[in-house]
């Protein structure tokens, strides 16, 4: 039998609440602010992260594109560069697996466009050089990271950080933040 199942359950539970009262909601309104101006100018949203924030740029590009705009006169125009398994491979393995937002990037990124970031180290390779190239280009960055914020925190224009350093609870909270966006727009600003 494993030993120590309810207390360890208990103790994470208690620190995610913990963590999730700490949510500084005033970048979370920031982003919105920035998500919404995209929408209203026609701009794209461009996410990537790596591994569980591959997921998650995923479930957000999802959430936005179709859940915040199927049926609405105003609609994201986003993408997840984390979907094309092709273009990633073809980068990872021909060039360097750093290249493979960064390239994505160069071919379509253009001025007025937000690149939204999740990397709960804040020092993935491949999400830096993205950053750095958006930087470059004067396209705004938003990044979601853990508590230390790594490189990230400090090239991206917004940045939320989750009160954590446990991974798990860092995905955890970067879920919850993907949420308070994406269900803002989907129960609360239709912007038609």
């Amino acid at each position: 039998m494993l030993q120590g199942k309810r207390e360890f359950m208990v103790s994470y539970l208690e620190d995610l609440q913990q963590a999730i009262e700490n949510i500084d909601l005033g970048v979370i309104e920031e982003v919105l602010e920035l998500l919404a101006k995209c929408r209203e100018e026609g701009r794209f949203i461009w996410v990537m992260g790596n591994g569980g924030s591959a997921l998650t740029a995923s479930h957000f590009a999802v959430d936005l594109g179709k859940g915040a705009s199927y049926g609405r006169n105003k609609r994201f125009a986003v993408f997840s560069l984390t979907e094309s398994v092709g273009t990633i491979t073809a980068y990872g393995n021909d060039t360097s697996y750093n290249h493979i937002f960064v390239e994505q990037l160069k071919n379509v990124v253009k001025p007025g466009d937000v690149v939204l970031a999740l990397s709960g180290s804040g020092n993935s390779p491949n999400v830096i050089a993205a950053l750095e190239y958006c930087k470059q280009q004067g396209i705004t960055a938003v990044g979601l990271t853990g508590r230390g914020g790594g490189r990230l925190a400090q090239i991206c224009d917004v940045v939320f950080r989750a009160n954590s350093d446990h991974m798990g609870r860092i995905e955890d909270l970067h879920m919850i933040v993907v949420h308070l966006l994406t269900y803002y727009f989907m129960e609360k600003d239709s912007g038609k």
